[in-house]
């Protein structure tokens, strides 16, 4: 299988906060590679990096065989149509000024869709996400949180894109609707041929959705492995405290549960700590972690991870 997109030691630094450090991965055309860590970790930098609404400071993207790395906004402009973000809140993502129509036809303009194509199409969009074309002439406050991210997602989708990187796009929604977003996602990825990059911290959608996992801690990828094989076995000691942390909703099955507890906080990406960066929190630490110059090893075949004592 041919990989769409291919990240290459990327790097995003904020002053001296090193939000991305040196992450890698690829994403095969058709298949969803889910992104999962704590808060903060740099998930969504990563995201952003990606379709450079941030411009990397180091690495590689290669998306399609095409270098995106040192691309101008104008030159990476015809490319945009190929790669979309479904963004994370659905009230704040939304100009409140704009109608449903417009806000979905916007990016046909930008790219030059044909003029007496646009409507149609805008119509044909809203009904492929569950809306109809009478709610074009509304604006983004006569909707629900599910409708307004629906309307997020028809906007990504106008421009026939082949990866969408949805980042988080279900965690400012009700419970209730998160599965029916989801569902959606899985059913576009299916109808239209879409390559998606899933950003999430709730780990138990992202194994649902997911081809592959990729685990993210204080900005380096920890461990990826296809979904089945993470979460059946889990190899990194931070991988292992995250799932163990997943409710399990049957009250007769929760006392099974062993949750892994992490000694103390995070530690401060403007000054991570030496060596393996997890070896402060890692309850299978040893001395030389700290002096440790870690990465990704192929521990079981296609089972990356970044602990030499896994």
């Amino acid at each position: 299988m041919k990989n769409l997109l291919e990240v290459k030691n990327l790097k995003k630094y904020f002053d001296k906060f090193k939000a991305v450090d040196d992450v890698s991965f690829e994403i095969q055309k058709g298949e969803t590679l889910g992104l999962v860590g704590e808060s903060g970790c740099g998930k969504t930098t990563t995201g952003r990096t990606v379709i450079k609404l941030y411009e990397p400071d180091g690495g590689k993207i290669i998306f399609d065989g095409n270098d995106l790395t040192n691309l101008t906004p104008r030159e990476m402009l015809p490319l945009r149509k190929k790669i979309q973000m479904i963004f994370q809140d659905p009230y704040a993502s939304l100009n409140p000024r704009m109608t449903v129509g417009d806000i979905v036809k916007e990016p046909l303009i930008i790219h030059k869709f044909p003029k007496d194509e646009r409507d149609d199409r805008v119509n044909k969009l809203l009904k492929l996400v569950g809306l109809n074309s009478e709610q074009a002439g509304r604006y983004p406050h006569e909707f629900s949180g599910g409708q307004r991210q629906r309307i997020g997602i028809a906007r990504a989708l106008a421009v026939e894109p082949e990866l969408i990187i949805c980042d988080e796009p279900i965690s400012a929604l009700d419970v209730s609707i998160q599965a029916q977003i989801v569902n959606m996602l899985e059913d576009l990825q299916k109808d239209l041929g879409l390559t998606y990059l899933f950003i999430a911290h709730d780990l138990s959608m992202v194994r649902h959705i997911s081809t592959r996992v990729a685990v993210m801690y204080l900005g380096k990828i920890v461990e990826i492995a296809s979904s089945e094989e993470l979460y059946s076995r889990p190899l990194h000691p931070y991988t292992v405290s995250l799932l163990s942390s997943i409710p399990i909703p049957d009250p007769d099955k929760s006392d099974l549960r062993n949750p892994v507890a992490l000694a103390g906080e995070i530690p401060s990406a403007l000054n991570p700590p030496s060596g393996c960066s997890f070896h402060t929190r890692c309850p299978r630490a040893k001395p030389e972690c700290k002096n440790l110059d870690v990465k990704l090893q192929e521990k079981i075949k296609n089972h990356f991870c970044a602990c030499p004592f896994a």
